[in-house]
Formats: structure tokens, sequence, C-alpha cells
């Protein structure tokens, strides 16, 4: 493994302290949603102290953070894994997702005003600009424009604890969806997905726009099933069982999200 580069070690100051963990685990959580870690592997402090150039404190801080996000899972005394990837566990957050953010685009389009459809249209034209087509380079650069897209649509509705739930699910789904665009032959438009809801948006036609979000929202869940059942091509990274009999898969380190 390439070491990454060394970061400053000893006694620090609190607020370097806390930029040191915040580093490391940005690092670690960009490694494993780009499958640089794949899911399972075990998590050595040991080792991994020097790839990141942190100490062993510092990472088992980072480590914990990775914990509460749902990324990683404590084994114990034995230590710390990469949490698996099961399509189980996808497609019990599509679910969860559709659930709520149709609910909240509807309410969104029935409350919102000028400034709601001006902050859509300015997120919709920043994001078309990298998706036409997508290409994995502009990987993070396009995810931060597709969530201000997803969450600009959702902003006419006035719920801050929707929107923190909707966050996390997106933010749990992401190791998903960087795997669902790699998939070859998936023949997948995400501009015109987008396209599509936009419009519907934007013309106030709330039943399209829902079915165009759910549509949106379930195709990843869908590619990666399909994948897993072997209708697909799916690549040599997928793994079609996991450490408790759930489908799971290793997301490809060159894929990025497919959907928000």
């Amino acid at each position: 493994m390439a070491k990454r580069s060394a970061l400053p070690s000893g006694d620090q100051p609190l607020s370097a302290s806390r930029t040191l963990i915040e580093r490391a685990y940005e690092q670690l959580r960009d490694d494993i949603v780009d499958g640089h870690l794949p899911p399972d592997e075990k998590l050595r402090v040991e080792h991994l102290k020097a790839r990141y150039g942190v100490s062993a404190g510092t990472l088992r801080e980072a480590i914990t953070r990775l914990v509460s996000d749902a990324l990683v899972i404590t084994e114990g005394q034995r230590g710390f894994r990469v949490a698996p990837i099961a399509v189980a566990d996808l497609q019990d957050l599509t679910n969860l997702r559709v659930h709520i953010e149709i609910d909240a685009l509807r309410q969104s389009m029935r409350q919102g005003g000028a400034d709601w459809r001006q902050r859509v249209q300015a997120a919709y034209l920043d994001m078309s600009q990298l998706e036409q087509p997508l290409r994995p380079g502009h990987a993070k650069s396009w995810e931060a424009l597709n969530i201000a897209f997803h969450e600009a649509l959702l902003a006419g509705h006035d719920s801050p604890w929707t929107l923190r739930l909707l966050r996390t699910l997106a933010r749990q789904s992401e190791r998903y969806r960087r795997y669902a665009i790699s998939l070859p032959e998936s023949r997948r438009d995400v501009h015109a997905e987008h396209r599509e809801i936009y419009d519907s948006a934007m013309n106030g036609n709330e039943l399209r726009a829902a079915l165009a979000l759910e549509a949106h929202i379930r195709t990843t869940a869908e590619l990666v099933a399909r994948a897993l059942h072997g209708n697909g091509h799916a690549p040599s990274t997928v793994r079609s069982t996991g450490p408790n009999g759930a489908g799971a898969v290793a997301p490809g380190s060159n894929g990025f999200a497919a959907d928000r």
C-alpha cells in the first residue's frame, strides 16, 4: 500500500489534534467508500498508522467515528473491521429513502416559492455540467453537486430533521452508488433521470416528479441486485455472498456515485 503524506506527530495542541483526527477520518472514509479498504477487511491499527501518517491513538479516534457512521464494526476485543455490504441492507436503505424523500418532495413543491425555484434551478445547472457524461475523474465534485441538487429539491419543506435523516441515509448508500455506476452495460443515463425530476418539479407536476424521483432512487438497488444475482456482467470484485449469507459487493476503485 502506498504511504499517505506524513502528518505532524508528537504532542499537539487540542485544535491540532482534532485536525489530525478529522483528516484521518476523511481519508479512511474515502478509502472505504472507494473500495480501497474493502468490505469485511480487518483494520489493523499498527499497520494503518504508517499508511495515514498518524499515531495509533489518532487513528483509533478516527475509526471510532466511522463506527458511528456504520461504515466500521467493532469485534469485541478483536478490533475493527470494515462493515459488510449486502443487497438486503441496500434495499432497506432504499425503501426508507423513498418513504421519506418522496413525501418531502411533495411538501417542498407545495410550500416552496420563488427562492426555492431559483435554488433548484441553480443546483441543477451546476450539476448538469459534470454529468454529460459522468466521468470517474469528476466523482467527488459531482457527488457534492448531486447532493446539493437533491437537497435543493427538498428545501421548500421546512423540516431540519427530514434533511438530517436523508443526509444520513445518503451517506450510508454511497458505497453502493459508487459501485453501481461502474457496472458494465448498465446503460444508465443519470442526467436524463435528473432532468425528468427537475422538469416535473418546475412544472408543478407533483405526481410525475414523485414517480421520477422514486425510479431514480430505486435504480441503484436494482442494478446491484441484478449484478449479484448473475443477470448482469458483474466484475470480479463482486462477491455474491457476505459473511452472514447476504449478497455482498466490493466496490471498484474507479466507480463513482450513480444517484444520490
